[in-house]
């Protein structure tokens, strides 16, 4: 099977829902999950990210609502947002970025509505990656866990990642739940990316 490399942030519901995807892909890409801080892709970029914006933060919500309803897929925002997800982040990398850890704590912030810095819910988010307060405490504050996250995002700088989420194959990137098809595409036909049309776009001046 292709490596292939899934970069998030929790704070992204388009994260959320392509998370749910990504079972779709388990017979062709062994995926490895990389989570990163989204903020540090807009400041390294010099983008603003779509809450930032008063009329796309409103369009974004609604567009995000809209297709979980139509998926028949569970999403209540969180109290706030955006929130700061670095704890989380932290949290996921201590756990090992298992599956499981990500699929628990996307379901903490968007199924039951928990904003990722809310101490309040620390201890939910802990229990839900199997880990106990004090524990978790004691590896997001880590040096090791703290380099993991660091060193995640300027991976994915040198691969070229703009936003979240984003799938690295073969050096290509696929960013977005709404580039799904396209990665199924380039899985059963790898060299279209070599075409006449396709090779065009590379050159075309700005």
């Amino acid at each position: 099977m292709l490596k292939a490399t899934w970069y998030f942030d929790f704070v992204s519901p388009f994260a959320y829902l392509h998370n749910l995807r990504l079972d779709e892909f388990s017979s062709h890409l062994n995926i490895e999950r990389k989570p990163l801080l989204f903020a540090g892709l807009l400041k390294h970029w010099n983008t603003k990210g779509p809450a930032e914006l008063p009329s796309k933060r409103i369009f974004t919500y609604r567009h995000v609502q809209w297709m979980a309803e139509r998926l028949d897929i569970p999403l209540r925002f969180p109290e706030h947002h955006p929130f700061n997800p670095i704890p989380l982040l932290r949290l996921c990398i201590a756990a090992g970025c298992t599956k499981k850890a990500v699929d628990s704590i996307f379901r903490c912030v968007w199924q039951d509505g928990l904003a990722g810095d809310d101490p309040e819910h620390w201890s939910t988010f802990c229990d839900a990656v199997e880990l106990n307060v004090s524990e978790a405490n004691d590896l997001i504050s880590s040096p090791a866990v703290k380099s993991e996250l660091k060193t995640n995002g300027e991976r994915a700088l040198e691969q070229g990642v703009f936003g979240v989420p984003t799938f690295v194959v073969d050096g290509h990137l696929f960013w977005g739940t709404d580039s799904t098809d396209l990665l199924h595409a380039y899985l059963a036909e790898p060299g279209m990316f070599e075409s006449p049309a396709m090779k065009r776009l590379e050159s075309l001046p700005a």
